[in-house]
């Protein structure tokens, strides 16, 4: 199997015709360039790249704790749905604008904003050179946008091309009044091509409709390989104990490596390089009987603290391999954690898109699915946003994960979290 990891976006937007740029009539698909070209070395200060960071590492966490509460494993991109809300927040104005900036810990203004997360996605396009990939390809991190647009409807000049100077997202239109059915299909085998068929079918039929006005869509892929790799012939099967402190039979990993490693007061951490040394794996694992206590106060400080402990130490490291999906949709999460007014028909405004306020987001839907073995890691995530019209070394240690346990993937030098997960029960 491949090692990667793919994050898609869709965000279909349901608005009704304004007046503002009037675009050509161009064969379902084409791309209309903007006057815009991408900006391909943004001018951003180092203090502002920081922030960015900070803010999407802060909304990572917090997030995870309005999702704690699911039954079961875990997994999720924070950078999959900061991005998407990112490329919504850019035709965000007023109240809906601010609720959204600090729900997702956005701590730059928008016209700092977009070309920070311009200059973080070329920084992560660079990684990887020279290095392999889990099935001898190549390293491979990839990140492409694309927009959508009804045959005849018109958007903001601002909007398109701020989207088009910071996300590459080049317009594409679409006959959705004539062909719902059919763009559906274009727009998810775009999807399918950009995650090499890892995401299939993202948009559920009826989603795009003759309302529907603009479609968002992002694919991240990423493979590569661990630096370490896990020797098949040692894995064996073992016990990994329940939060219910009952067990199951698991298959288990084991090799003895000079790993990043730290522990505190309640947990242990240790971190597996990917091959390049550019990204790893940190595995958060608290003292037995002490999760559900570790997990209430996780806090992306906390994080940071960690990862700064860690230290090359020889490690004898034993883990599940595992693999799982995980499905919900975050209205309710991202209501309660302070952005109703994005999901309150009649309130929310976007019109930095068409310059009218008549939508509203309607679901924010978000999928996963991870899977970990000797050679790697393997993932992907989809994200849907719709909105639809308003009514109107140490001494050797020895780690044992066999018991729930949190981690997560990061960029080594942004410290860009780009996954986030919670194993309870490798079995299932």
């Amino acid at each position: 199997m491949k090692n990667i990891a793919i994050i898609v976006l869709a965000l279909v937007l349901l608005l009704p015709v304004v007046a503002s740029i009037q675009l050509a009539q161009p064969a379902a698909g084409e791309v209309l360039q903007s006057d815009k070209e991408r900006i391909t070395s943004p001018d951003v200060l180092t203090d502002e790249q920081a922030l960015l960071v900070e803010g999407n590492s802060a909304f990572a966490f917090e997030l995870y704790r309005a999702l704690r509460g699911k039954e079961g494993n875990l997994f999720y991109s924070p950078y999959s749905i900061s991005l998407a809300l990112a490329m919504t927040y850019a035709g965000a104005r007023g109240e809906t604008a601010q609720q959204m900036a600090d729900t997702l810990q956005f701590l730059l203004e928008q016209a700092k904003l977009h070309p920070a997360f311009n200059w973080l996605d070329a920084k992560l396009a660079s990684r990887g050179q020279g290095v392999q990939g889990k099935d001898g390809e190549g390293f491979r991190l990839n990140v492409v946008n694309a927009i959508w647009g009804r045959k005849g409807a018109t958007f903001l000049p601002a909007f398109l091309d701020a989207l088009a100077e910071n996300y590459g997202a080049g317009l594409r239109i679409l006959d959705f009044i004539r062909e719902a059915e059919k763009s559906r299909i274009i727009i998810n085998d775009w999807v399918s091509n950009q995650t090499e068929g890892r995401i299939e079918d993202l948009i559920p039929q009826g989603a795009i409709d003759a309302l529907t006005r603009l479609v968002l869509t992002n694919a991240i892929y990423f493979n590569a390989a661990w630096a370490y790799p896990f020797d098949e012939g040692l894995t064996a099967d073992g016990p990994f104990y329940l939060l219910d402190g009952g067990q199951v039979t698991v298959p288990m990993m084991r090799e003895t490596e000079a790993f990043g490693y730290t522990d505190g007061e309640g947990y242990q951490a240790v971190e597996l390089l990917y091959d390049g040394g550019e990204l790893s794996m940190v595995a958060l694992l608290p003292e037995s009987g002490e999760f559900q206590a570790f997990e209430e106060t996780l806090n992306a400080q906390q994080v940071s603290d960690i990862i700064a402990g860690l230290r090359l130490t020889q490690v004898t490291l034993t883990m599940p391999k595992f693999e799982f999906e995980s499905e919900f949709s975050l209205n309710d999460a991202l209501s309660e954690m302070g952005m109703p007014i994005a999901f309150s028909e009649g309130d929310a405004d976007f019109s930095g898109m068409t310059g009218e306020r008549t939508t509203f987001i309607s679901h924010v839907i978000h999928k996963a699915f991870v899977a970990v073995d000797e050679a790697g890691t393997e993932a992907a995530a989809a994200t849907a946003v719709i909105m639809r019209d308003s009514a109107i070394l140490e001494p050797d240690v020895e780690v044992m994960i066999d018991r729930p346990f949190i981690f997560l993937v990061r960029d080594i030098e942004t410290g860009s979290i780009l996954f986030v997960g919670r194993v309870l029960n490798p079995s299932i």
